[in-house]
């Protein structure tokens, strides 16, 4: 690809140079995306669109979802609730009766530190929307991936959350400032990255941004797993952090008002918040910059889309690169050695097979 995508790299620039370089990876593709209504996810649709791609987007809101999306060629949207099983199972039946074959699975939904809330199943909430929910869909639809004559690829969302998941025993909490308190070091196996013994934090104290990592992680693992498993039929599976993004709706449950929200989804607004940032000494690393949603879909396309990843599959990605590995949990940018560890990936895979009911 000749040209250097990066941080601020839109969903519109990573699209276009995609058009230049791959085109075949466009038009007449068939996209599912879900959250393709509302923040990242409404960019990535927009985008691809744009070009030719036919999205399908799974809302719980339906009508939320096609008032977002009206006017936009080749998308659609079907009925689907991430925390409800059985929806899921409607909506894969549903895309194998109308389409052969799946080119791009895109999980950009996602929940962010709520109150502890449960699924009808007695899953805590974030691991039920952010893990299960895609795991489900994810498998439910990877025959149809590994149908598509291109290039498929599946993408879950994943964030920098995952680095904070190294101790996930309740004695670490996070505070106002979003810095971790207590002991974050990794005490033992079962509780870094996932707790296997408790992913739904039944004993084990609810903190709601650990939770929130955990989900995250799984993402990342998930990623891994599928690969491994899908890549001998042409199928590579990526998770991306697309970065800090406060103009996006996942902290809608967080009382930011909403002239804040749309300020800090424009260029100039970001661009404003971050020099103000700079200035404070807010920002250590490229990881610590705000983006506007439009580029935070940029990075969630690059990994989509990008013939740059066409033989590295299980990986993590973010700024439109693979993600340097790293422990330390202050970190602005990187990836966690637990998010990536396969042999995490495969028990993972197990509890959530499992979890879902799947044989």
């Amino acid at each position: 690809m000749a040209h250097s995508p990066g941080r601020a790299t839109t969903a519109t620039q990573a699209v276009s140079w995609i058009a230049q370089d791959a085109p075949d990876r466009l038009a007449g593709r068939v996209a599912v995306l879900t959250g393709g209504y509302s923040g990242i996810g409404l960019r990535c649709t927009q985008a691809l669109a744009a070009r030719g791609v036919r999205v399908i987007v799974p809302a719980r809101n339906v009508a939320k979802a096609k008032a977002a999306l009206r006017g936009l060629p080749g998308v659609s949207v079907q009925a689907m609730d991430l925390m409800d099983p059985a929806s899921i199972d409607c909506f894969v039946a549903w895309f194998s009766a109308q389409h052969d074959a799946l080119d791009y699975l895109i999980g950009c939904a996602g929940i962010m530190a709520p109150p502890l809330r449960r699924d009808a199943r007695g899953h805590e909430s974030q691991f039920s929307t952010n893990h299960l929910g895609h795991f489900q869909l994810a498998t439910g639809l990877a025959d149809h991936l590994a149908a598509a004559s291109g290039h498929p690829r599946l993408v879950l969302v994943s964030s920098r959350a995952q680095l904070a998941a190294g101790n996930l025993t309740g004695r670490v909490r996070f505070g106002i400032d979003g810095t971790l308190h207590g002991d974050a070091s990794v005490t033992s196996e079962s509780v870094s990255g996932i707790n296997v013994d408790d992913p739904d934090w039944v004993t084990t104290p609810y903190e709601p941004m650990l939770a929130y990592a955990q989900s995250k992680t799984a993402n990342a693992l998930t990623a891994v797993e599928f690969d491994r498993r899908w890549r001998d039929r042409g199928v590579r599976a990526f998770a991306v952090h697309p970065g800090l993004v406060p103009g996006s709706d996942l902290g809608r449950g967080h009382q930011v008002p909403t002239a804040v929200r749309r300020m800090l989804g424009t260029r100039a607004g970001v661009a404003a918040v971050n020099a103000v940032r700079r200035i404070a000494g807010q920002l250590h690393g490229e990881g610590d910059y705000f983006k506007t949603p439009a580029q935070g879909a940029g990075a969630v396309l690059w990994t989509a889309l990008s013939p740059e990843l066409d033989e590295r599959g299980g990986a993590y990605c973010e700024d439109c690169h693979i993600a340097p590995v790293t422990d330390d949990p202050h970190a602005s940018d990187g990836v966690a050695p637990w998010a990536i560890d396969p042999g995490k990936a495969q028990r993972l895979w197990q509890l959530s097979t499992a979890m879902i009911g799947q044989r």
